[in-house]
């Protein structure tokens, strides 16, 4: 099992393991309400960024995965976190047995490619180390993260309530276990 995350370079990203120093851009990503607009709609406490932060990196020696920091490849700037979690979220049908990918960018990054560019980059590395299928859940109205997941070969697969609220269950096959 992997315990440490790998850093993962693409054409213009950089993603690597989470450290503490990322701890103000993650408060001012988490605290933009554009942001947050389709991912639970509500801005975070500097406590529960922190929190998040250190769950993201303490999922990979507990399951063998977790999240990155994006940063630009020449400039090192922040520009969001992805990566895959269990987060036990007790919705139905139970998303525990597979990975669930998620990603976040801070504004600046919108409108560049980014994000398809870093969750190509993850779903290579989970299909290389993990095979087979990993899922995500998106608002309905996050259009922008579905042309994303569609890209990286996720497929609507069914309705769901979480914190009751709807969201759109969106299921990748991926390769097979060898």
């Amino acid at each position: 099992m992997i315990t440490e995350p790998p850093t993962l370079i693409t054409e213009r990203l950089i993603l690597r393991p989470q450290q503490a120093s990322d701890y103000e851009d993650c408060v001012a990503m988490w605290n933009d309400e554009e942001v947050v607009r389709h991912i639970g709609g509500a801005t975070r406490p500097p406590q529960d960024v922190w929190f998040t932060l250190a769950r993201s990196r303490g999922m990979w020696p507990l399951i063998g995965y977790g999240y990155w920091i994006a940063v630009e490849k020449p400039t090192s700037r922040f520009i969001g976190e992805v990566g895959f979690a269990d987060f036990k979220r007790g919705m139905n049908p139970d998303l525990s047995a597979w990975p669930e990918a998620g990603w976040a960018f801070n504004r600046h990054s919108w409108g560049k490619g980014y994000a398809s560019e870093s969750v190509a980059a993850i779903h290579a590395w989970l299909d290389a180390h993990r095979p087979g299928p990993s899922h995500c859940i998106i608002d309905g109205d996050n259009l922008a993260s579905r042309r994303v997941a569609e890209k990286s070969g996720y497929a609507f697969w069914c309705e769901s309530l979480y914190r009751d609220k709807p969201l759109n269950v969106f299921r990748r096959e991926g390769p097979a276990a060898r």
